[in-house]
């Protein structure tokens, strides 16, 4: 009698064997820890964002004495609309001082870091004397304006664009009158906000004049004595003010002081380059970060008048009188041997203003 056949069982995998089960709690603890990491990493970037936009904007509700003077008599006024970035309505405090005329060009003065709008009332003035009807804003989380957050660069964008609206539709004008040409001012970090509305409104703008300014925060960064820090990956604010210009429409003016020991002089030669025709360039011999539009009011003055064709009272009154309002001999509106120091009230205020914090 034949031996009866076994069939051969499913082979045994002694090794797999040998391994102890996962068990699902170890499963729901390695996603937990997962989910903490990744808590931790969102957490850090919102605290690297905070600090970033804390330190970039430095924002206050205060001023400097010599501002604070210099912001007597100016109109308040509120700009309020709808938040793209927040979602929430905003409300925006500014300063607007008139021309008499009412078809005076219009400009938008864009303020940089640290003191509220106020601060920047003795550069205002001086623009005002230039030929211009000027509106200063403050950004949210600054001075009077609406913001329980840090500023941002996205909502400062948002904030410029606001006013700059406020310029066309709120600011008055004859009636049936042509539109009234519209300029924007950027000193500083706000040269860079400046920028990037211009290059938004296109047409729009009559011109584009930045004071002090910079091509981007991480270039800026590099010129620092820890520059060379890896830390462009890292930024939140960047600032990419140089990549921008080269899509403004309007003639643009740079202007930088030869003393500037915050932004030096080659950042703002820089974004001159990267800017398009036509363009002119403005060295203020002996200005600081602080002083230049007051030292160099007189190539100011000739710039903005060869350049977009805006004239101060005092130069319409001489030209109606036959006499030349031309600045003295040796004055340059492009690179200057001698900064000239202004008179009167604008003059005093940039005296003071050399010496403000």
């Amino acid at each position: 009698m034949p031996a009866p056949r076994i069939e051969p069982g499913p082979a045994i995998d002694t090794a797999a064997a040998a391994k102890p089960q996962r068990r699902p709690w170890r499963l729901a603890a390695r996603l937990s820890l997962l989910a903490a990491l990744a808590g931790f990493t969102l957490s850090g970037c919102a605290l690297l964002d905070n600090k970033q936009r804390e330190w970039v904007f430095q924002p206050s509700d205060r001023t400097w004495a010599g501002g604070l003077a210099a912001a007597e008599g100016m109109h308040d006024r509120w700009i309020e609309f709808d938040s793209r970035v927040t979602g929430e309505r905003a409300k925006l405090h500014a300063l607007w001082l008139p021309q008499p005329r009412a078809d005076a060009p219009r400009l938008l003065y864009l303020h940089g870091a640290r003191w509220d709008v106020r601060g920047s009332a003795p550069r205002m003035r001086r623009l005002h004397e230039l030929g211009f009807a000027v509106l200063g804003i403050d950004y949210r989380g600054f001075g009077r304006s609406t913001g329980s957050t840090l500023p941002s660069e996205e909502m400062a964008y948002e904030d410029a664009r606001a006013a700059w609206d406020w310029l066309k539709r709120d600011a008055g004008g004859p009636a049936g009158a042509p539109a009234v040409r519209r300029f924007v001012f950027g000193h500083s970090l706000g040269g860079a906000i400046a920028v990037d509305l211009a290059a938004q409104v296109e047409d729009d703008a009559a011109g584009l004049i930045v004071e002090g300014s910079f091509t981007s925060l991480r270039e800026l960064l590099a010129t620092f004595k820890w520059g060379w820090l890896p830390v462009g990956p890292l930024l939140t604010q960047r600032f990419e003010a140089a990549a921008r210009i080269g899509r403004v429409r309007a003639p643009v003016l740079v202007v930088h002081g030869s003393e500037d020991r915050l932004i030096p002089p080659e950042i703002g030669r820089a974004l001159y380059e990267a800017a398009p025709e036509p363009k002119r360039f403005v060295l203020v011999e002996g200005g600081s970060h602080h002083n230049t539009n007051g030292v160099g009011l007189a190539q100011y003055r000739v710039a903005v008048r060869e350049l977009f064709g805006v004239a101060g009272a005092s130069e319409e009154r001489h030209a109606a009188a036959g006499v030349s309002a031309d600045v003295p001999a040796g004055v340059s509106a492009d690179v200057s041997s001698a900064g000239a120091s202004a008179g009167g009230p604008a003059g005093t205020a940039a005296a003071a203003e050399s010496r403000s914090p």
